[in-house]
């Protein structure tokens, strides 16, 4: 079937298109996840659990039918092959120089350990053993269930066109809250901690998206771009913070809400320090030739 009305469409706002077919691929595919009794409790079923939580099946479906393929199709649709192939290029983007891995890896880590510290009023225990020894796999793990799945959308196919038609800084000030609004169905899950979570957990989780975005487009624009150097610092936040937080902080642990202020402040200020000292350019010097303005 044909649809040359749809494409047009698509091609003439392929951001827009972007937005409203990752939500509604992602917001579709986790319905039966937030209507069963993991969620609301409207469907008489829950999720199996995988790891201990229904998480991992409730929230992978939309994850990958979300960002991940609506950037697929609609970067086939608007650039074709030589598109893909910019696309996929930036997915195998490795080469770069190390300190940018030590950065992408460890430096949310070692903020989030710094915020904690202030939160917790200097209070850290030892991680036990078995975080320790999980670390790892569950990094790894993170890369294929979280990074792969949202970072070829967000900074991949939005990010570049956003700079190209807005200054960075302004661009990364729209792909956060939209990153943002893209999560907010989950806070009616147990990924989100409903029923007990209050409306300051979905408020905190925006204004970190807003500014750890800007972290992240640094991050993208100083590696050239590498997406895996952006998958990995989405998922050392990820991992530290479901892992290893708790178990250093668990006075934070025992107040789920100052957890996600304190994950706020943090990357707030990180956001700031980078604005400031690259005067707003986030590392990006040009546009990306092989997308133009128009797309």
């Amino acid at each position: 079937m044909h649809f040359p009305r749809l494409e047009t469409t698509l091609r003439e706002y392929p951001l827009i298109s972007f937005f409203v077919l990752a939500n509604l691929l992602s917001w579709l595919a986790w319905a039966p996840y937030i209507l069963s009794h993991d969620g609301l409790g409207i469907l008489d079923f829950r999720v199996p659990a995988i790891l201990g939580s229904g998480q991992l099946l409730g929230v992978l479906p939309g994850a990958y039918l979300g960002p991940i393929t609506s950037a697929f199709l609609l970067t086939a649709l608007i650039d074709g092959r030589a598109g893909l192939k910019s696309w996929l290029g930036r997915l195998w983007r490795w080469k770069t120089p190390l300190r940018w891995y030590v950065i992408s890896v460890l430096a949310v880590p070692a903020g989030m350990v710094l915020t904690g510290l202030v939160f917790s009023q200097g209070h850290i225990a030892a991680p036990s053993v078995t975080a320790l020894l999980a670390f790892v796999p569950m990094f790894l793990f993170q890369m294929v269930t979280t990074g792969l799945a949202e970072e070829p959308g967000w900074r991949d196919f939005a990010l570049p066109r956003l700079q190209c038609r807005f200054s960075p800084l302004n661009a990364a000030c729209i792909l956060g809250p939209l990153w943002g609004i893209w999560h907010l169905p989950l806070f009616l899950t147990e990924w989100g901690g409903y029923p007990d979570a209050t409306w300051v957990r979905p408020a905190a989780f925006l204004i970190f998206c807003f500014a750890f975005n800007i972290v992240m487009s640094w991050v993208f624009n100083r590696t050239g771009q590498s997406l895996p150097l952006s998958m990995m610092m989405h998922v050392s936040a990820n991992t530290f913070a479901s892992l290893m937080w708790s178990e250093l902080f668990p006075l934070l642990d025992a107040d789920g809400e100052l957890i996600w202020i304190a994950m706020a402040l943090g990357s707030s200020i990180a956001a700031v320090i980078i604005v400031a000292t690259t005067r707003g350019r986030l590392g990006h010097p040009n546009q990306d030739p092989a997308i133009s303005p128009s797309s």
